[in-house]
């Protein structure tokens, strides 16, 4: 994968406006999870190559370093080259002296090769560098906004939990209201207050009856003292009617 696929990939997903989004989907739940399923495999895709090209970059960083290290070694080399030259030849030993400046002469061009190696090495160095800045700071983008997707993701799942269980309970006042139950009780306590209307409507009939049939007791018990009395009278008058005639 191309740093600059990956580039790009990085910057698309990272620039992505979630709300956006959510208001133009069908089903806000189903993108979201889609998203999140998308965002991690970018991520996981993203990752890895990011590693890959770190890996490239301090292969180079290490080559370049080498090359310097190289350069300096050939530098030291054709030093000591060039003084036991300067050494022989102050002896008298031109030939010997020769051979060593031609020595000093090849540490020279290996150096100038090592130097122009890591000189070459730089640019491509520096560029590598400004990528992988440039991808870390995208996959942190990348995670903050799979982070912001899965927190909406969350949320709408508990409203979504929370509108269901809203729905049920209207459902079950809904049903409450159709059913009506306290007209039910309604109905029944009226129906208990009709019995026992008609309980006391039989108690006091009975009442009613047992204070006539006394009421009748108390007639017949008059009447009965009156006829007692009027055969007193009566007799009385009898009596009396007697006595006069005996006293004629």
């Amino acid at each position: 994968m191309a740093k600059q696929t990956i580039l790009g990939r990085i910057a698309q997903l990272a620039k992505a406006n979630i709300n956006a989004l959510l208001d133009q989907a069908e089903d806000p739940q189903l993108l979201l999870d889609q998203m999140v399923r998308d965002y991690t495999n970018s991520i996981a895709e993203a990752e890895s190559a990011v590693a890959q090209t770190i890996g490239n970059l301090r292969l180079t960083e290490q080559d370049h370093a080498e090359d310097v290290a190289a350069a300096g070694d050939w530098g030291r080399k054709a030093l000591a080259a060039s003084a036991k030259a300067d050494e022989l030849r102050s002896g008298g030993n031109a030939v010997d002296a020769d051979k060593f400046d031609n020595l000093a002469k090849v540490a020279l061009g290996k150096q100038l090769a090592s130097e122009k190696e890591a000189r070459d090495a730089e640019p491509t160095i520096a560029q590598q560098t400004e990528i992988v800045a440039r991808l870390k700071q995208g996959l942190d983008a990348m995670r903050g906004k799979l982070g912001e997707l899965s927190a909406k993701r969350d949320e709408l799942n508990a409203r979504s939990k929370i509108v269901a269980a809203q729905k049920q309970v209207q459902e079950a006042v809904k049903s409450i209201d159709l059913l009506d139950p306290t007209s039910e009780i309604s109905r029944f306590e009226d129906k208990i207050r009709r019995e026992e209307a008609k309980v006391l409507g039989a108690q006091e009939l009975a009442d009613s009856s047992l204070d006539a049939q006394f009421e009748s007791l108390e007639d017949l018990g008059k009447q009965t003292e009156i006829e007692a009395r009027l055969a007193a009278l009566k007799l009385g008058a009898g009596s009396t009617g007697t006595q006069g005639q005996i006293g004629q």
